[in-house]
């Protein structure tokens, strides 16, 4: 599976090859937002919180609402490096599921259909922040920046 993925190369994946995610349960088109937000985090854990609530907005029929199961069906670790535009310009999997490599790749779409993500206009020449989604089997997901605990 793709470890690291530039945005060009995100896009090609997401629009003019179609994958085992674009396919899948887990991948949806993203709601579009009329206008870019703009982050005011002064780190890259305050940035996180600001890219949760806007992957949140932008899919809101995909969160799983309330305390996620004892058994999670995967976790996908991603390490984002987002330019100064809001655009991720790399996605590195720092974990993924041997399972169930669908999700990883969906996870990295969502990302990439989510853009351009906030702003990050106080952390001058970008910023590079590490996500962990929480997915169920049914696709729906979590972030752990804002995720609402484990039973």
């Amino acid at each position: 599976m793709l470890r690291s993925m530039s945005l060009a190369a995100a896009c090609a994946l997401a629009v003019a090859v179609p994958t085992q995610a674009a396919d899948s349960v887990y991948v949806t088109m993203p709601v579009v937002h009329k206008t870019q937000k703009v982050s005011q985090a002064a780190t890259a854990k305050e940035y996180r919180l600001d890219v949760a609530r806007h992957i949140y907005e932008s899919y809101p029929t995909r969160i799983y609402k309330g305390r996620l199961p004892p058994l999670i069906h995967a976790v996908v670790v991603l390490e984002t490096t987002v330019d100064s535009q809001g655009m991720p310009r790399d996605i590195k999997v720092v974990r993924g599921p041997s399972h169930a490599p669908d999700v990883t790749a969906a996870v990295q779409e969502m990302t990439v259909r989510a853009s351009p993500l906030p702003i990050p206009a106080r952390l001058s020449g970008g910023v590079k922040y590490t996500e962990i989604w929480l997915v169920n089997k049914d696709g729906r997901f979590q972030l752990d920046a804002l995720t609402e605990g484990q039973n």
